[in-house]
């Protein structure tokens, strides 16, 4: 894999990419990086085309200092300008966690580009909840705090997760994400996170959909993600038993098998 700047604010990483291959793009999630993909990097690399990339505000991308700089929409447009510049017009998205949300308003927008969609511990929460009533002003008064504070805009870099423990409540996993990705850009991300709203138009979806979700996932619960599933059309559901939000960093085989099966039985729709 080689790593590029576009633009001097967005990194990303790719093979050499060959005609007539398939290609997929890694989208990760709040306060990771592209280096989550490094595994699958190493396994889909010799058969497919695959780009992975850091989001705005995170590993070697460029960060932001205004919360309104994170709406989805600005996170869409650094995608579609790198797909752009890299003359991507057909790919599988694969996307963990909060680029569940980018990919749902990428395919709104951009519907003709993209084959199939894998989501993995997708952002599925329920409006009515009452922890997201609670959630919601806490984060607004906190992004409302970093706003004044210092800022340093300086790219900080990746984690290398096969150092660090992963799990969804793991000090030193979120103590090394925190302190590459900076408290503002986090947080002004995971505010985007809880937005309400995000059930909205999943009955459009009309590609081949792929969900993948950890059995034990304490952020979204399970049965979020089966409801989730249930709104798309001729979605397949897969659930990886004992595992949490981080399956894309501790089931690296349970997931690569699925996302394999998952191409070979759609591969003549997705080229």
């Amino acid at each position: 894999m080689q790593e590029h700047i576009f633009e001097d604010r967005i990194y990303y990483r790719t093979n050499e990419f060959k005609p007539g291959r398939l290609t997929l793009v890694f989208a990760h999630g709040v306060s990771g990086s592209s280096s989550a993909w490094i595994p699958y990097e190493k396994i889909f690399e010799n058969k497919y085309n695959v780009l992975t990339y850091d989001i705005r505000g995170h590993g070697l991308s460029k960060k932001y200092s205004r919360y309104e700089d994170y709406e989805i929409k600005n996170f869409v447009n650094d995608f579609h300008d790198l797909l752009i510049h890299l003359n991507i017009s057909k790919f599988v998205l694969l996307s963990s966690s909060f680029a569940t949300l980018i990919a749902r308003e990428y395919l709104k927008q951009y519907r003709e580009t993209i084959t199939a969609l894998i989501f993995t511990s997708t952002e599925a929460f329920d409006d009515n909840d009452l922890k997201l009533k609670i959630i919601r002003p806490v984060l607004k008064a906190a992004t409302s705090v970093l706003g004044v504070l210092p800022f340093n805009p300086k790219p900080r870099g990746h984690v290398d997760y096969s150092k660090t423990k992963n799990s969804d409540w793991s000090i030193e996993r979120n103590l090394a994400d925190m302190r590459t990705t900076g408290l503002r850009p986090q947080f002004y991300t995971i505010r985007q996170s809880f937005l309400p709203g995000q059930g909205d138009s999943l009955e459009k979806i009309n590609v081949p959909t792929l969900i993948i979700h950890g059995e034990k996932d304490s952020i979204v619960p399970i049965k979020n993600a089966i409801a989730f599933s249930k709104k798309i059309k001729n979605s397949e559901f897969v659930t990886i038993p004992n595992f949490d939000h981080d399956i894309h960093h501790n089931a690296v085989k349970e997931m690569s098998e699925a996302i394999e099966s998952f191409i070979e039985k759609n591969k003549k729709n997705l080229v």
